[in-house]
C-alpha cells in the first residue's frame, strides 16, 4: 500500500478515494498527523471536506522538523486549489501546538485557519479533568442552538 499523490492518505491507488470522490467539499481541506486521524474523522461522518496528512509531527528533541513532513504540499497546495479554509484537527501536546502554530502562521496569508476544539470526553467529570483540558474547553465553546 502507498500513498496518495494529493492527500499523503494511505492508499491502493495513486490518487485515494476520498480525494478522487466528486462530493466532498473540495474549498475545505482538514489537516491531520496520520492516517488513522482520517479514518478517526471518516467514522463520524460529519467531516465532508479533503484531508492532508503530514506524516508526523514538527518534534525538534526527535530531530523532526517541518521539512520532514508534508507541510510544503500543503503550502503549494491551498492557494492552486483555492481552498477557503483548512482545518487544523490536530492533538494537543507540546508537538502538535508547534506543528500547529506553525502551519498556521504560513497559511494564514492565503486562507482561512481553524483549529478543532478540545474538551472534555462524553461522560467526562469535571473534578479529574487537567487544567489544559478545561482551558480549552471554555475556549472551544459555542453557543447553544
Amino acid at each position: 500500500m502507498g500513498q496518495c499523490s494529493v492527500c499523503f492518505h494511505l492508499s491502493a491507488d495513486p490518487v485515494c478515494e476520498i480525494c478522487r470522490s466528486q462530493s466532498r467539499d473540495r474549498h475545505q481541506v482538514c489537516v491531520v498527523a496520520d492516517s488513522r486521524d482520517v479514518i478517526a474523522l471518516e467514522k463520524t461522518r460529519e467531516y465532508k471536506g479533503l484531508y492532508h496528512v503530514l506524516g508526523g509531527l514538527v518534534s525538534p528533541m526527535d530531530g523532526i522538523g517541518p521539512e520532514q513532513l508534508n507541510i510544503g504540499p500543503l503550502v503549494h497546495r491551498v492557494p492552486k486549489e483555492g481552498i477557503q479554509e483548512v482545518i487544523l484537527a490536530i492533538s494537543p501536546s507540546i508537538e502538535g501546538d508547534t506543528t500547529t502554530l506553525y502551519i498556521g502562521q504560513l497559511l494564514k496569508p492565503f486562507t482561512r485557519v481553524t483549529r478543532i476544539a478540545f474538551g472534555l470526553p462524553m461522560g467526562g467529570d469535571l473534578e479529574y479533568a487537567d487544567e489544559v483540558t478545561l482551558a480549552r474547553a471554555l475556549e472551544g465553546r459555542r453557543e447553544l442552538d
